[in-house]
C-alpha cells in the first residue's frame, strides 16, 4: 500500500468524497472524529457506509472516534461491513490500543490500522510497543494540536513556524518508532493552504528526515506532497548505481562509486529510494 499522501474528508460532506478520490492522493480518510459535530455522526457513518459500498478506484481509511469516547463500537459496526481500506485510530496509546480496537470490533474483522500515535502525553511512552503488533499496522503518524493542548502549552510552534521543542521530540519520536516496527512513517498535515512553497520546504524536510509520506488538509496539498515523496530521476540513477555496485562485489563492505565511498549504509538508502517507486 503506496502511502505518500493521504487527504482527509468530513465525514458528513459526501458531496466532496469523489473529488478527494480524484484528487491524485494515494489514499483519503474519510472522517467521523474532529471534523465531525456530535449530532451528526450518525448522518457520516451513513454517509461513509453508503459510498464505501460503491465501485471506487482509490484506497480509503476511515478515522474513527477515540477509544474513551464510547462511539468507536458504533463506528466500527456501521463501517466495517462496508470494508474500508484503513481504520485511521486517534489518541492511540501503543498496542494495548490496538487490541483494544480489536476487541470493539467483536467479529468484525479490522483492515490495517493507521493510529495517531502521539496525541496524550501517556502515548509518547508506548511508542515501542507497536512492534509487538506490527502486522496489523498500515505505518504511524502523530498529531501537532491534541498533545500540546493537553498538556497546557501555549502553542506547537515557535514564531517562525518550527516546532517548539517537546512537540519536535513527539514527531522524532513517531519516525523512530514507525521504523523500529518496519512500517510506513506519516508526518501530520501542513495547516496551511495559502503557502505552498512552506509546504514544499516542509515535505522536503519530512522526506529529508525519514519519514514516507504525509496527511493532507485540502486537494490542492497533494501533488506538492506526492512529488515530495517521489525519488527524483537522478536520485533514482544514483540509487540504482549504488546496488548495481555492489551486487558486482558482492564481497565488497566499501567502494568508490564516482570518486566517493560507499558502504553498506549507502546500499540500504538506495534500496530504499527504489522501493518508493
Amino acid at each position: 500500500m503506496k502511502l505518500r499522501s493521504l487527504l482527509f474528508v468530513p465525514g458528513d460532506r459526501p458531496e466532496r468524497f469523489d473529488k478527494a478520490a480524484a484528487s491524485g492522493a494515494d489514499a483519503i480518510i474519510l472522517d467521523l472524529e474532529d471534523s465531525v459535530a456530535p449530532e451528526r455522526k450518525g448522518y457520516a457513518r451513513d454517509a461513509i457506509s453508503g459510498w464505501l459500498g460503491e465501485a471506487r478506484n482509490c484506497t480509503a481509511f476511515v478515522r474513527v472516534n477515540p477509544l474513551e469516547g464510547g462511539q468507536t463500537a458504533d463506528d466500527l459496526a456501521i463501517i466495517l461491513p462496508a470494508a474500508p481500506d484503513g481504520i485511521m485510530l486517534p489518541k492511540a496509546e501503543g498496542a494495548a490500543s490496538i487490541l483494544a480496537l480489536e476487541e470493539r470490533a467483536g467479529a468484525g474483522r479490522l483492515p490495517p490500522i493507521l493510529p495517531i500515535a502521539t496525541e496524550t502525553p501517556a502515548a509518547l511512552f508506548e511508542l515501542g510497543s507497536y512492534r509487538s503488533v506490527r502486522d496489523r499496522l498500515a505505518g504511524l503518524t502523530w498529531g501537532a494540536e491534541d498533545l500540546p493542548a493537553s498538556i497546557g502549552a501555549t502553542s506547537a510552534r515557535e514564531a517562525d513556524g518550527r516546532y517548539t521543542a517537546p512537540i519536535e521530540m513527539a514527531r522524532s519520536l513517531t519516525l523512530f518508532a514507525a521504523h523500529a516496527a518496519g512500517v510506513a512513517a506519516i508526518d501530520t498535515v501542513f495547516p496551511r493552504i495559502d503557502a505552498m512553497d512552506d509546504l514544499a520546504a516542509y515535505v522536503g524536510r519530512a522526506r529529508r528526515d525519514g519519514f514516507t509520506g504525509m496527511m493532507a488538509i485540502h486537494p490542492v496539498q497533494v501533488a506538492a506532497i506526492n512529488a515530495g515523496f517521489t525519488p527524483t530521476p537522478a536520485e533514482v540513477d544514483h540509487a540504482r548505481a549504488v546496488v548495481d555496485a555492489f551486487a558486482a562485489n558482492p564481497g565488497a563492505g566499501v567502494l568508490k562509486l564516482d570518486g566517493k565511498m560507499i558502504d553498506r549504509p549507502h546500499l540500504v538508502q538506495a534500496q530504499r529510494v527504489l522501493a518508493a517507486l
